[in-house]
């Protein structure tokens, strides 16, 4: 059985009291004052360097035999008032490869980030940035024998109807790098 004494229940109730009195101080200073401008989220001019990836995409690359070409598509809008780049891939015929990925400039580091996840279970995370007309976006891996490797995606050759894409990666720290996987983007009509 809980007993309170007069002295008790009057503490508590002033301590309840001011805990109401700071919650209610603290959101009426994050409230804008009445007249005054406030800045949209994701407003900075930084957040456009990926419009150029934004819309409907065919997608070609070299196939597994000398000649051939594969196709996939590619499907890129912006999600969560405009301040998020959503990427929704698919290997088409020429592979069972599908993913997602997830891409925000973030004002903090004044980088870009993305995420990536797959059918097939990997979960990359990248940090880059739009430089001398192109969008690079990079990563460190471990490979199984505990080594490193530098991984990238280089957004280059931008027009407002196609441009290049290329999975890169360097195992001398970056000094050079090898073009895993190239991809022609062609937006679509």
């Amino acid at each position: 059985m809980l007993r309170l004494t007069f002295g008790g229940a009057m503490r508590s109730l002033i301590l309840i009291i001011l805990a109401s009195a700071l919650i209610t101080a603290g959101v009426a200073q994050q409230q804008p004052q009445s007249g005054a401008k406030t800045q949209q989220p994701c407003s900075e001019p930084q957040q456009r360097q990926l419009d150029f990836w934004i819309g409907s995409w065919d997608l070609t690359w070299p196939g597994n035999t000398p000649g051939e070409v594969a196709h996939g598509t590619n499907n890129i809008a912006r999600i969560l008032d405009g301040c998020v780049v959503q990427e929704n891939f698919s290997g088409g015929d020429a592979m069972p490869l599908r993913g997602l990925s997830v891409s925000l400039f973030n004002t903090r580091s004044g980088k870009w980030q993305q995420t990536w996840v797959d059918n097939e279970g990997a979960y990359l995370d990248f940090i880059g940035e739009f430089k001398d007309g192109q969008m690079t976006l990079a990563r460190e891996a471990t490979k199984p024998d505990g080594s490193k490797l530098l991984q990238r995606m280089v957004y280059k050759n931008l027009t407002p109807t196609e441009f290049d894409w290329s999975w890169e990666s360097s195992s001398d720290g970056g000094k050079s790098w090898k073009v895993v996987w190239p991809i022609h983007y062609h937006r679509k009509s």
